[in-house]
């Protein structure tokens, strides 16, 4: 699994392979903090525009420059060990700048995806790729679901006052039980 996982080092090398194996190369980016179905039915549909899905990862330092300072949830490390766990992903690569630009412009890949949330003339590297034939790929978001919603869900249930108050009734149950 952790094969899958290659470096920028490794980039190069592995695009002109896979396109030697005349593969038809889809590339897509995002931060992947807390992974839900969401996700998982972004991925496929990816996948399902060619023959190899390389995901563009946002290290922890970008991600916290691109989303807030609390993000992310999950260090990337982990997040990518569990998008390369994914059948529907080929290659995890990390990058550190604010937008995968560069990495597009190493890969030229023959699929660009991105929500449907990003209008085409929004997304980076959409340009380039259309320059040299390839094609722009927008998915349609699963309503309802987002790494923010969960984050806003999780704290309405186990903010403050919940983990506070779970934290007496573990006490309790532990001050019982030794008495008991």
């Amino acid at each position: 699994m952790t094969s899958k996982i290659i470096s920028l080092f490794a980039l190069p090398a592995l695009v002109e392979t896979l396109k030697a194996q005349k593969k038809k190369i889809v590339f897509t980016n995002g931060c992947f903090d807390l992974l839900h179905a969401g996700h998982v039915r972004y991925l496929i549909e990816a996948r399902a525009q060619g023959d190899c899905l390389i995901v563009g990862l946002n290290t922890d330092r970008s991600v916290n420059r691109i989303k807030d300072p609390h993000r992310p949830l999950i260090p990337e490390g982990q997040r990518a060990e569990v998008l390369a766990a994914l059948s529907c992903v080929s290659y995890v690569v990390f990058f550190e700048e604010p937008d995968p630009l560069r990495l597009i412009e190493t890969i030229r890949p023959d699929v660009l995806v991105k929500g449907a949330d990003w209008s085409e003339k929004n997304i980076v590297g959409a340009d380039l790729v259309r320059s040299y034939g390839g094609r722009v790929f927008r998915v349609a978001l699963v309503g309802g679901i987002s790494t923010t919603e969960i984050i806003h869900r999780i704290l309405e249930r186990y903010g403050r006052s919940a983990a506070k108050d779970s934290k007496q009734q573990g006490q309790q149950q532990a001050d019982k039980d030794r008495s008991g």
